[in-house]
């Protein structure tokens, strides 16, 4: 029982007792008392006067009082203006610690009952993933771990970009420049391989641009028609034609991707319930067309286009199926959410995407509501902000991206450079510190994305990122491996039944208990804003203040087994609840390091 919940029980007995009045329990209103204040939480009294028919200060005195004699977990009481400032007695915290021990799935919400999917990565096959697609995968996969920490069922989906005519241009600037490369003769990895066709393609395009300039032609003329744009324009007419020598170079080069996108997913740990193909989905969502013009939601121009006008709504005319019948992508978008809250029975789906999409989601959730889907409200946009670096911002088709396998090595020669100028780990094997160098840097990376609010636009620098002090992944997992190493040390043994009266916690480690007892309430809020740097502050915070405990607390020094038993129960079920919620963010609490 969370502490608002507990004194909104008793404060509840106490009004019945001292006013023969019965409150519902939800209806009062508890919170952490401010600062200023003394007390470690507030109940409001301002509501209750109608039934008391008092003071604010009586009210609150009244109750006080009350508790204080009839509950040992209240301590101490002061009411101030129609606030009951309340302090809890040891005996409160040690309940609270010792169930917190007691409890393996501590920070386990109950279950809802309902379904979430969440959809992430959705990457293009034209190129490797890079350090765009890493934010986005990292929110994806923490907010999907957060949101069944809540008790949700969710569904981790992904929809492959697979087909169009960006995937064109680095086909036809394979079979122009590449000479037959493959990944194999090249020693490259097959999405990488492709990502440098995309920029071949791009080098080649502009070059056919300034000729055509240089020839007389206007720019804008130009760009229209240069050649190689022209003969990728073709390609796409020839693959929906199911041209069978296109199929072809499309299955293969396509086939490069997939397998190092799956290389890049397995270092970062993600993994997926469902992918789909735009390939196999593009189409999807021509009947919903139809429904609508029938429905009078779309209508259809002179030219054959069929249109959505939003104009009342505030926006604008948006088209969802162009004059020759060719779907827009917001027409596979329409398609796909039907087939997926049908096929899972969903409550609610939560796309990750970037900010630049902000529009689009606001037009398709307005859409889908006008077609008569009572479940477009709970479609929901997790717009988050695009990561920049020191250079300034990147750009796939110039080749200026940070990528993503790059990324994630750098991190590791980050992590191996800064452990092995500390000088701890002589005594590990060589296994053991390579896979350590890699929990730390992938934990560095995790840890510096993810605690940066979504809706905020990034600045990732690597060498920040690894320190081992700050708000920094490896400052928590060093916290960690502090813990163990304590707790491997401990000559004797403890547990939950520690947590016992006859001992009487500190300032210190009530400031621990109660930091401890902040966890569920931070999941649930995490899960409601779809927010995992909630969770991550939530870690820093935790580990910041044991670091403090620690500096002032010779715990192992300790003579008195009671005492050195409850300090050991107390770190442990902290280094438990760091590997929780450290958990939720995808990232590894090694044990030593």
């Amino acid at each position: 029982m969370s502490p608002e919940a507990f004194i909104q029980q008793k404060a509840a007995q106490a009004i019945q007792a001292l006013y023969g009045a019965s409150v519902e329990e939800s209806s009062l209103q508890v919170s952490v008392t401010r600062k200023e204040f003394e007390g470690d939480y507030t109940l409001v009294t301002f509501p209750l006067l109608k039934i008391t028919h008092q003071a604010p200060d009586a009210t609150g005195n009244a109750i006080g009082a009350w508790l204080a004699d009839h509950v040992p977990e209240i301590s101490a009481y002061n009411s101030v203006k129609g606030f009951l400032n309340l302090s809890f007695s040891p005996v409160y915290w040690n309940e609270s610690l010792a169930a917190m021990a007691a409890d393996a799935s501590f920070g386990q919400l109950p279950a809802t009952g309902r379904r979430i999917m969440v959809e992430f990565s959705s990457p293009n096959t034209n190129k490797p993933l890079h350090l765009g697609h890493i934010r986005n995968n990292l929110l994806g996969d923490s907010v999907s771990r957060i949101l069944k920490a809540c008790g949700n069922e969710v569904v981790k989906s992904t929809i492959v970009n697979d087909r169009g005519v960006h995937i064109c241009k680095s086909m036809l600037a394979w079979e122009k420049c590449f000479n037959g490369a493959t990944p194999e003769s090249t020693g490259k990895k097959g999405d990488h391989l492709v990502g440098d066709c995309y920029v071949a393609f791009d080098k080649l395009y502009k070059a056919e641009v300034a000729e055509l300039v240089a020839s007389g032609m206007a720019e804008e003329e130009a760009r229209k028609q240069a050649p190689s744009l022209k003969e990728a324009h073709d390609m796409l007419v020839k693959w929906e034609q199911n041209d069978a020598h296109v199929r072809e170079l499309w299955v293969m080069m396509n086939g490069w991707v997939y397998k190092g996108f799956d290389e890049t997913y397995a270092a970062l740990g993600i993994t997926f319930d469902q992918v789909d193909h735009e390939s196999e989905t593009y189409l999807l969502g021509k009947e919903l067309v139809q429904k609508g013009l029938s429905d009078g939601v779309f209508v259809k121009d002179p030219d054959g286009s069929v249109w959505c006008d939003l104009t009342a709504d505030g926006l604008d005319r948006k088209l969802v199926l162009r004059g020759d019948g060719t779907s827009v992508y917001i027409t596979q978008d329409l398609g796909t959410a039907e087939r997926r809250f049908a096929t899972y029975k969903l409550d609610s789906h939560v796309y990750v995407v970037g900010n630049e999409q902000d529009y689009h989601f606001q037009v398709l959730k307005l859409i889908l509501a006008k077609l008569g889907f009572a479940w477009a409200s709970q479609i929901y946009h997790l717009s988050y902000g695009m990561v920049e670096l020191p250079e300034g911002k990147m750009k796939s088709r110039e080749g200026t991206v940070v990528d993503a396998d790059d990324l994630i090595q750098r991190m590791y020669e980050e992590a191996r450079k800064t452990s092995e100028e500390s000088g701890k780990l002589a005594d590990l094997s060589d296994s053991e510190r390579e896979k350590l160098y890699r929990m730390i840097g992938l934990g560095a990376l995790k840890y510096f994305i993810i605690k940066v609010d979504p809706k905020k636009t990034m600045l990732f620098n690597p060498k920040e990122s690894i320190d081992f002090n700050g708000n920094t992944g490896p400052f928590i997992q060093y916290t960690h491996a502090r813990i163990c190493s304590i707790l491997r040390k401990a000559t004797v043994a403890f547990g939950p039944a520690d947590i016992t009266a006859s001992v009487l916690p500190s300032a210190k480690e009530i400031r621990l208990v109660k930091l401890l007892g902040l966890y569920p309430g931070k999941v649930s809020e995490a899960g409601a804003t779809l927010s995992p740097a909630v969770i991550a502050n939530y870690a820093y915070d935790l580990a910041k203040e044991f670091n403090q405990y620690y500096h002032d607390t010779p715990i192992l020094k300790e003579e008195d087994p009671a005492v050195l038993r409850y300090r050991l129960e107390l770190i442990h079920t902290l280094a438990r609840t760091l590997r929780s919620a450290m958990g939720l963010l995808g990232i590894q609490l090694p044990e030593r390091m």
